[in-house]
């Protein structure tokens, strides 16, 4: 073997050294992302009375990216009577209409949403559909819904809003009182005499009833 060949030989080796050295070293400039928020999608969910979602977790990472989560995610429901979700796969199932927290744990990171089961309705109704009152009373409503041909109680689970001429009022408040009715709040001194609709609705549909309430 010429000594020119030799040294040909030499330096491809040395050359190969080198380049394997310098990829170990670049090697340990990157590190891989970590993650460093999640969020449900969808941000708010819904689904319909025995139908089910199907969620899923993305996540943001340290290099800005977002991408989905698809493995080690964890899932429970505030309250499995209203929905369902499975620990591991992140299906919802509606069981009865209202609203639960759906959570989501990965990798030591935690996020929520709120859940919404709603029913397909034909219609809807509000009871009584007038009272009067005077301002700085309350006045009860209990709502009901047909749906499937059966009518159903949609009391805790229904919108009231206190209206004049289509547009809402805020010196009139309407909430559920947490047992078996929506009570309307009137301000003695704000909220002034006059003819008010209270507007029943219900999510998932774009059907209302309205009872007028007259404030003395």
């Amino acid at each position: 073997m010429s000594f020119t060949k030799q040294r040909i030989r030499v330096a491809g080796a040395f050359a190969a050294l080198a380049m394997l050295a310098l990829a170990v070293s670049c090697k340990g400039f990157f590190v891989n992302p970590t993650l460093t928020s999640i969020a449900i999608s969808p941000t708010a969910p819904q689904v319909q009375v025995s139908q089910i979602l199907q969620l899923q977790v993305f996540g943001t990472y340290t290099d800005g990216n977002r991408n989905q989560v698809k493995s080690g995610v964890s899932w429970s429901s505030s309250d499995p009577t209203i929905a369902t979700v499975d620990s591991s796969s992140g299906v919802m199932a509606g069981i009865q209409a209202g609203t639960v927290t759906i959570t989501a744990d990965a990798q030591g990171l935690t996020s929520t949403a709120s859940g919404t089961v709603f029913l397909v309705i034909s219609s809807i109704a509000i009871s009584p559909t007038s009272a009067s009152i005077v301002a700085g009373s309350t006045q009860s409503f209990t709502v009901s819904a047909v749906s499937n041909g059966v009518t159903i109680d949609l009391t805790s689970s229904a919108t009231l809003t206190a209206e004049q001429s289509g547009s809402a009022v805020s010196t009139m408040s309407c909430s559920y009182d947490g047992v078996s009715q929506q009570v309307c709040t009137t301000t003695s001194g704000t909220t002034l005499p006059g003819v008010y609709q209270i507007v029943a609705s219900y999510s998932g549909s774009t059907l209302t009833a309205t009872a007028n309430l007259i404030v003395n």
